[in-house]
């Protein structure tokens, strides 16, 4: 399996079973969560980009995959990438250099991918 597959195995499998344990307060988390990043008054791509970069910041290798993810779905350049690369770790400071070898590892991974049909 690849990089990015492994990822997306584990964390469905594993939100399939955070979710089948039926915990309202996970769930309404969860659902929080996903409203968050629906379309709004800022779109989807610059909310994906925040999140992302707030996730490096923090530090959550986890997160950053996630979002890495969802910003290659919506169409986000290599360019674009690279600018939000540069905010988080301007932000963040040289403590977030081991996350954004992670993250230019994974999206250079996303970007060899077959496309989803």
């Amino acid at each position: 399996m690849s990089l990015v597959e492994d990822f997306n195995d584990y964390r469905s499998r594993m939100n399939d079973k955070i979710m089948d344990s039926d915990n309202l307060i996970l769930k309404r988390i969860f659902n929080l969560d996903t409203n968050c990043y629906a379309p709004g008054e800022v779109d989807q791509i610059t909310k994906e980009m925040i999140g992302l970069a707030c996730s490096m910041v923090l530090r959550c290798d986890d997160c950053v995959k996630y979002h890495l993810g969802k910003c290659k779905e919506l169409g986000v350049s290599d360019k674009q990438m690279q600018e939000v690369f540069s905010i988080a770790t301007l932000i963040g400071g040289t403590i977030v250099i081991p996350h954004l070898r992670r993250a230019f590892e994974y999206w250079e991974a996303l970007s060899s991918e077959e496309p989803l049909s």
